[in-house]
């Protein structure tokens, strides 16, 4: 298959593009020069793929001043806005369109899965619901499938990576309360996610989350076994909060996901527990 990735640089992005490419999947990148130069370019370039996968945005761990707050909106809808006019545009296009959403759009407190969802109401919620509206006017010039994205573990970065020294240096330890949900999913996983959904031309929403959530004190117990070292820190959420303002909801809440569509189709979890997905990533 052809197969164009917007935001084929990243963290997810690479792994996926190297493995598609093992697969023996023509893999082409979508750029911000492919996004701010002429329509009719673009239009081309969506029109000769097979499946167009689109994972761009502005990281979401930062600090929310209220213009950092409009580009975490606007990468989402402004990018997911211009491919669906691309596809809308090239000619006769039958596609699959994957677009990248959040656990995020799911409340804090109760265990969702795709066919009780429910949906928040705060700003991760809001940019979540907006940036799935816009990829489901895809539909029905295209199949369209919605990957709700837990926290993707990597040892090549994202999350974990920024974790791994203070937990080295023994100073790891519960984010707040440590009872906030944590939806994570092995990296190896989420691409074979990917493939599984493209192979089978399936569309819809889907979680891409391992089936056994835990929770943050669940997680930093389990990073603190493979690296054995304690975990008796606690980082407070004053101190989160200094350092990210409102962005700090990110780390001091949380949901709890199961993919039940993933699981349906026959999905299989190469890793759905986290100590073992912690200890292929960081324990060799």
């Amino acid at each position: 298959m052809n197969i164009l990735i917007s935001g084929s640089t990243g963290l997810v992005g690479q792994r996926l593009k190297e493995v598609l490419l093992t697969k023996g999947h023509k893999v082409s990148g979508i750029g911000r020069a492919d996004f701010s130069g002429p329509e009719e370019s673009l239009n081309a370039k969506v029109g000769q793929a097979d499946v167009v996968i689109n994972l761009s945005g502005a990281p979401i761990v930062a600090r929310w001043t209220e213009s950092y707050k409009r580009e975490i909106m606007e990468s989402r809808i402004l990018t997911t806005r211009r491919l669906v006019k691309a596809m809308k545009s090239a000619t006769a296009w039958r596609g699959l369109y994957i677009s990248a959403s959040a656990v995020g759009i799911y409340p804090e407190g109760d265990v969702f899965t795709e066919g009780n969802a429910r949906f928040g109401n705060d700003f991760l919620a809001e940019v979540c619901k907006a940036w799935e509206a816009e990829a489901i006017r895809a539909r029905p010039l295209a199949k369209v499938a919605v990957f709700r994205l837990g926290i993707v573990l990597s040892g090549e970065g994202g999350a974990l990576k920024k974790m791994l020294l203070p937990f080295k240096l023994g100073l790891g330890g519960p984010i707040a309360s440590g009872k906030q949900g944590f939806s994570w999913i092995h990296i190896d996983d989420l691409v074979n996610a990917y493939l599984f959904v493209m192979e089978k031309q399936l569309d819809g929403v889907f979680n891409l989350t391992s089936p056994n959530p835990t929770d943050n004190a669940g997680y930093t117990r389990a990073l603190g076994k493979v690296l054995h070292r304690p975990v008796f820190t606690p980082l407070p959420a004053f101190a989160l909060r200094l350092l990210f303002g409102e962005g700090a909801t990110m780390l001091t809440g949380g949901q709890k996901v199961l993919p039940g569509r993933l699981l349906n189709e026959g999905f299989v979890f190469g890793f759905p527990e986290i100590e073992a997905a912690l200890q292929d990533l960081i324990g060799k």
